[in-house]
């Protein structure tokens, strides 16, 4: 399997358990329904520990458009792979999002409340300011990926001579699952922490496009925040990383 097949298979994983577990707890009707915050934050920790531990000998397990401009900026991974790792994992989570809506679509029929359909897609802010969202959403991302940085040291592992992939590996699956729980417990109250523009943008879309009925609006207008937060904060843990290393 490729690193491109391996970003694009694992960010679809990703985003199955990640966005079914939301789906679980909030949609009306299911076995899970008001399970709670807790819950979804285990559960969206378990998502990124089994979708990095799949994938992580084939990619290095980026899965997030933000780590692998984090990885390039801090020089060790290269530019030129860039493009194809972010349109994989873009693809990735509308698929996988898509996926999670066809699973549980009898639920989104019980379900009136479209905020509620829209929340098992993509992140809404607790209290809609906009300079404040894409703070906590830059702010979440560069703890999030720094923290990534130093807990799994990004790993060089060489296939052949001519090929190296470039990665945090699957050894540093477990700890990067516990530190998106933590990071959701204690930052995720603000924006949902979506500190991933896969995890939003691809399933924000797929909202808009799929026959889900009394959906409501896709909220276009906050889209942007979790996509340029989650970059910026990358960026500067990457340059913070690169600094400091």
């Amino acid at each position: 399997m490729n690193s491109f097949t391996a970003e694009f298979i694992g960010t679809a994983v990703l985003l199955v358990l990640g966005n079914g577990v939301v789906a679980n707890v909030i949609l009306n009707q299911t076995k899970g329904n008001s399970g709670g915050w807790i819950v979804i934050t285990f559960g969206w920790g378990m998502a990124v520990f089994v979708a990095v531990f799949m994938v992580g000998t084939y990619s290095g397990a980026h899965l997030n458009p933000a780590v692998t401009l984090a990885l390039a900026i801090a020089g060790v991974f290269e530019w030129a792979k860039v493009p194809g790792y972010i349109l994989a994992q873009l693809l990735g989570g509308a698929l996988g999002a898509s996926m999670v809506w066809f699973f549980y679509r009898q639920h989104y029929q019980a379900t009136a409340d479209a905020t509620i359909k829209l929340a098992t897609f993509a992140t809404i802010p607790a209290i809609r300011s906009y300079r404040h969202n894409f703070f906590s959403e830059a702010f979440g991302t560069f703890i999030f990926i720094l923290a990534v940085l130093f807990i799994a040291q990004p790993e060089i592992k060489a296939h052949e001579l001519s090929e190296a992939t470039f990665g945090l590996g699957a050894l540093g699956a477990l700890p990067v699952g516990f530190l998106v729980f933590s990071i959701g417990l204690s930052l995720g109250g603000t924006t949902g922490y979506a500190i991933n523009p896969a995890r939003d943008l691809g399933p924000r879309l797929m909202h808009a496009l799929l026959p889900i009925s009394g959906k409501g609006s896709s909220d276009w207008a906050y889209a942007w925040i979790p996509v340029v937060g989650p970059m910026l904060g990358g960026s500067l843990a990457g340059v913070t990383y690169w600094f400091l290393k």
